[in-house]
């Protein structure tokens, strides 16, 4: 599978794809039917105001992407980490998209409008390719995009990859970066451009090694840029280096507004596009957003702490911890030094973490009642917490400061003491006849 519709067309002979036909306004309304019905695949048939559909939710659960990639969930890590490793270069040629070039208003797109306090209409399921002023680098990401006008909008720039673009363009006195900004997307386009390769390694190569070589790009008709040949819809761009604009507030991973700032203005110079171009949206601090922000943090994590112990039962950046500030790690502790030397090594590997849990193999990191069961049965607050204050945090995180960045990180080292014998940290259990287990199976309880 290479593009958005043949996934959806996977999820709708599967049962999954839910097809929602009232018609709904992109201001507040579709984001609203988004939100009660988080995690599930959506389709929305009919617009106000707009002839194209609207789709969401493709990414909101471990087993769609895992479906799109063709892996099981225990293999996903490997594979998103081998695909970094070794990105494979992608052909250039025509594709769908290019079914219509032209023009396009801002407006006559259905960008939603999600909550009640945003500024405007947000893009927030768009991939934006950019290179280095001579092309010796390329980068593609995931930006939130605020409509400025019909041919304008402001995007936020994280401190990485797409910021060190801009300040060498500066440096080289160049005015603006050639981009394009691509929508209705495979989810192997979107968990690349969300996972942190390398500077210097281009995303929709990772993406490409992801769908074993089936992505293929194609050359933008008014801009210097390349976009997926088989998106829905292209927007042709250029990132003004000199000229910024208000970008937010916006409700991000938290669900709590993050705070307003000045930022580059994108000015949209062209578009190519499918004749019925479905528009992909993504809720904010929805289940579809904390995943696709957590799972590839979640696989560094994984890395990192198999460096220290190779038994590593599973990573989980919880929900309750927006899919960012809160991570649980089941591990085989060998040595009672372990789990603090886990909570660090897991700190360096998320650096917007905010607290840690570590946790016996025999909790699943991801049954939140066992790993709090773990806390309350083998964590004592005067040998195993581990408190970094005045430290590097997420700026999303309301209770620190937004604008420095700075915040205290916790770890817990809730696993077993060696010391003492492994029964007296154990659950207790009832033995089960066969006859119960038939009982129990009848009333579907196990």
């Amino acid at each position: 599978m290479s593009d958005l519709r043949i996934f959806l067309e996977e999820l709708d002979s599967r049962g999954e794809l839910l097809h929602i036909g009232e018609e709904l306004s992109p201001r507040f309304e579709i984001a609203a039917v988004m939100r009660h019905l988080d995690g599930r695949p959506l389709l929305f048939e009919r617009v106000e105001g707009h002839r194209h559909r609207v789709s969401a939710g493709l990414c909101a659960g471990r087993g769609l992407i895992g479906s799109a990639l063709g892996v099981e969930d225990a293999d996903l890590y490997g594979r998103l980490l081998e695909a970094v490793r070794n990105p494979r270069r992608c052909e250039v040629g025509d594709g769908p998209v290019k079914e219509v070039v032209g023009r396009l208003r801002l407006s006559d797109i259905p960008i939603l409008t999600h909550f009640e306090g945003d500024p405007g209409p947000y893009v927030t399921s768009a991939v934006l390719y950019a290179k280095t002023p001579e092309g010796e680098v390329e980068n593609v990401s995931i930006h939130r995009l605020l409509v400025l006008d019909d041919h304008r909008l402001t995007l936020r720039i994280v401190p990485r990859h797409l910021y060190r673009i801009v300040e060498t363009a500066k440096e080289r006195g160049v005015e603006s970066i050639d981009v394009s900004i691509s929508l209705g997307l495979h989810p192997a386009v979107l968990l690349a451009a969300s996972t942190p390769a390398p500077y210097g390694v281009s995303e929709f190569d990772v993406a490409n090694a992801l769908m074993g070589g089936a992505l293929k790009l194609t050359e933008c008709e008014h801009v210097d840029a390349l976009a997926p040949a088989d998106a829905e819809l292209v927007l042709e761009g250029r990132l003004r280096v000199d000229e910024e604009a208000v970008e937010g507030p916006f409700v991000d991973l938290t669900g709590t507004y993050d705070v307003e700032r000045r930022q580059p203005v994108v000015e949209v110079v062209g578009a190519m596009y499918r004749e019925d171009y479905i528009y992909q949206a993504l809720l904010p601090s929805g289940m579809e957003h904390r995943l696709l922000m957590g799972l590839p943090r979640e696989a560094e994590i994984w890395e990192y702490v198999r460096a220290i112990t190779p038994h590593v039962r599973g990573v989980n950046l919880t929900p309750g911890g927006c899919g960012w500030l809160h991570c649980v790690v089941s591990i085989r502790k060998v040595r009672e030094g372990d789990p603090k030397n886990v909570l660090m090594a897991v700190f360096a590997a998320h650096p917007s973490l905010k607290h840690a849990v570590v946790v016996d193999e025999d909790i699943d990191p991801h049954n939140l009642e066992e790993v709090e069961w773990a806390i309350a049965t083998r964590f004592r607050g005067d040998e195993d917490l581990l408190i970094v204050p005045h430290v590097r945090v997420s700026s999303l995180d309301p209770a620190s400061d937004q604008r420095l960045e700075l915040g205290c990180k916790v770890g817990v080292d809730a696993t077993r003491p060696l010391s003492k014998p492994e029964r007296d940290f154990r659950r207790a259990e009832i033995p089960l006849s066969k006859r119960v287990r038939r009982l129990l199976g009848r009333l579907g309880c196990i």
